[in-house]
């Protein structure tokens, strides 16, 4: 079993820079990617970010230019560091972990809220 951690969610301003982190811990062997996706009432869940072990990484179009993510092999960790927040942001973030970045995640975290207030 794979579990993962996400923390850092909250309310936050338009504009602001918070960050958001996930811990992954328990028995795996075939974890190459790892990343984050997003869930806003009446929406599905969509793609965020993606990073692989070698440092590849793929962004949504939505948020490319201002989210960054990034991952330490070493601690299993990965983080998600968010720029120019905008109340369309809002939403649901969930950490995720699978075979590769072009599969669909195989576990997921909790999930943590972000609010953008305008």
């Amino acid at each position: 079993q794979v579990q993962l951690a996400e923390s850092g969610g909250g309310l936050v301003q338009a504009g602001g820079s918070p960050r958001l982190s996930c811990a992954a811990s328990g028995i795996w062997f075939s974890i190459n990617a790892m990343g984050w996706y997003r869930q806003a009432p009446g929406k599905e869940r969509e793609l965020v970010a993606t990073i692989a072990r070698d440092g590849r990484t793929n962004y949504a179009d939505s948020v490319k230019g201002r989210f960054t993510i990034s991952r330490d092999n070493a601690k299993n960790t990965v983080t998600l560091q968010m720029n120019s927040l905008k109340p369309e942001d809002t939403a649901v973030y969930y950490c995720a972990a699978g075979l590769s970045i072009n599969l669909p995640p195989s576990y997921w975290g909790q999930g943590t809220q972000v609010t953008v207030s305008s």
